[in-house]
């Protein structure tokens, strides 16, 4: 009876409109009704375990195993039919509606099959299930699987409530962060997990959080969720909701996709000053610099960027969806690189585009609008993928973390340097309990050798897993390199230009530079005579980077691409049309 009554006092609430189902940014008028929202909010929250959770929790990583995809059933049905058609072939799919007959109807018409989907009838305001979704922590690492539920940041109580209907339908526990004094208003697009311990925000949550310091927050976020270190960034100018979804994805636990604008564009600024912050400041959890694969943020159909009115587009804003990754696509000319880019840096996966034109212009995309719920059975792998090498003369050993609840009955290195060959496999053993680590080794091999690698692991209860997930169409790769000295080596195997792509190249080409060591470079197109067109970059590289080159402007006609350091001339050529 008490929960029908606080029911009856949301209802009483003049808060979201029907009307407004689509709208993602806080409006002027919800800005004026929050302060009472969250007055009330701790009333009819009741539901969930407001205290913090007993003993250590971890929150699971997007890329980790999931067992549902939830979507929110109202506005955009064209992309949301999408998600549920490839979603399903990986995992469940939770729709969350209010009339399931219309929704069946409408994927059945679509040619959709319902063999993995279920349906949570509930009342809900908006289809921006990222924000106010549940999110996933195991106790013990691998042990049980619970909820956690944020004060949602914006006034509206259907969709601050689905948690509640996700909870009862999946028997789940959840916890709130409802009550003082762990009351905590968050929003699910503003937040990334590395499964070790690591979270991302921008300073969104603290300025939505008045009345708690940093280290308040911080501690929140600590015993709820298990999250020892927060990196919290600056707020970006043009990102009218400032999500860090919308420039940035965690690809694993050491590899952080960012979005990049031509240089002095829109938040291209603020987006590399975030990510040189992070870079200067902090290491992977495995104590090394992260990496960083870059992707074009493109202007929109006219040509604009966010600065001059253009569409937020993004490539960043894609979702895990276990061996599948599910892209927002926009024009095919900006698309054939950002795809490209995305097997590049996931091979193995198949990674879907879907047209978000339509839903785009609401600052949001494909992460905005789904959610996931993690295994209940998971089994842990963590691995720092082994770097190039020079050594040829003896074995590269491979160190995991890998854990399951039952105990693991065996773990194997699979690994070849050829494709098209099989792989050969390795036994790893336990060789420290304490922090469950498995070790094994891939045999020496030669220079100019390429090897291929994954990890599959056996628990004792008979669960099997594999990492990376799309193995053994997955997999982490290194290269035995040719050492020809010590002085040859410095001067001339210091940095490499990659194949620039695509070639020929209309609207954007990119531009691939590694190094093996800190580099002072210069990166300038040149035509066909040597003269300058452009510089593409001054300063120092470390480690791999991806330029991006803003051709549309360009003369049809060969250029040339000079990469210049104190020691070596680089160059190739690329047709622009």
């Amino acid at each position: 009876m008490k929960k029908n009554i606080l029911v009856l006092l949301v209802g009483c609430l003049p808060f979201l409109s029907s009307s407004q189902t689509s709208l993602h940014k806080i409006s002027e008028s919800e800005k004026i009704q929050m302060p009472d929202y969250l007055r009330q909010v701790s009333q009819f929250r009741t539901d969930g375990i407001t205290i913090p959770p007993v003993g250590a929790v971890r929150a699971s990583a997007e890329w980790e195993e999931i067992d549902a995809l939830i979507v929110a059933w109202v506005s955009f049905p064209v992309i949301l039919k999408d998600i549920v058609r490839y979603a399903q072939d990986e995992t469940d799919v939770y729709i969350v509606c209010t009339d399931s007959a219309t929704v069946i109807n409408y994927l059945t018409l679509n040619g959709i099959p319902l063999t993995r989907v279920h349906y949570i009838i509930a009342p809900f305001n908006t289809i921006w299930c990222r924000d106010y979704g549940p999110w996933n922590i195991y106790s013990d690492d691998v042990d049980s699987l619970a909820l956690i539920d944020w004060i949602y940041n914006r006034p509206r109580p259907k969709d601050d409530t689905v948690n509640s209907s996700i909870e009862r339908f999946t028997g789940l526990p959840m916890y709130q962060t409802t009550v003082s004094p762990s009351n905590l208003i968050h929003t699910g697009g503003n937040f990334m997990a590395d499964g070790l311990g690591t979270g991302f925000s921008s300073n969104l949550v603290v300025n939505e959080n008045p009345t708690h310091s940093i280290a308040e927050i911080d501690t929140i976020m600590k015993q709820f969720m298990g999250i020892d270190r927060y990196i919290k960034m600056n707020e970006l100018p043009y990102d009218g909701i400032h999500h860090i979804d919308m420039h940035m994805k965690l690809l694993d636990e050491e590899t952080i996709l960012m979005g990049e604008y031509p240089a002095g564009v829109a938040d291209g600024p603020g987006i590399e000053a975030n990510l040189q912050t992070v870079l200067s400041t902090y290491n992977s959890p495995f104590g090394t610099p992260y990496k960083v694969v870059r992707i074009p943020m493109p202007p929109d159909a006219t040509g604009n960027y966010p600065n001059v009115g253009g569409d937020y587009r993004t490539y960043a804003n894609a979702v895990f969806v276990n061996k599948t990754i599910l892209l927002p696509t926009y024009a095919q000319q900006y698309d054939t690189t950002a795809l490209r880019i995305w097997q590049e840096a996931m091979p193995g996966y198949r990674v879907i585009g879907i047209d978000c034109n339509s839903i785009i212009t609401n600052l949001g995309a494909i992460h905005c609008i789904t959610k996931e719920v993690a295994a209940a059975d998971p089994l842990l792998i963590v691995h720092q993928p082994l770097r190039d090498t020079y050594v040829t003369s003896t074995s590269y050993g491979i160190d995991a973390r890998i854990q399951h609840r039952s105990g693991i009955a065996n773990a194997t290195i699979l690994y070849r340097t050829d494709t098209l060959q099989p792989y050969s496999s390795a036994i790893m053993t336990l060789t420290n309990p304490g922090n469950n680590t498995w070790s094994g080794a891939i045999p020496a091999q030669s220079a100019g050798t390429t090897v291929y690698y994954y990890i599959e692991v056996n628990a004792n209860s008979g669960k099997h897993q594999v990492r990376p997930l799309p193995a053994p169409a997955g997999y982490w790769k290194f290269n035995v390199l040719l050492n020809t000295g010590i002085s040859t080596l410095q001067k001339s195997n210091t940095i490499f230009l990659g194949t620039a792509y695509p070639n020929p190249a209309e609207d954007v080409f990119v531009v691939p530079v590694k190094t093996d060591r800190t580099t002072l470079c210069s990166l300038e197109l040149k035509n066909i005579l040597g003269q300058h067109i452009l510089s593409i970059y001054n300063g120092f590289v470390q480690g791999e980077r991806s330029f991006f080159v803003n051709s549309g402007e360009l003369k049809t006609g060969i250029y040339i691409i000079e990469l210049k350091t104190e020691e070596t001339v680089i160059k190739q050529k690329i047709l622009i049309r």
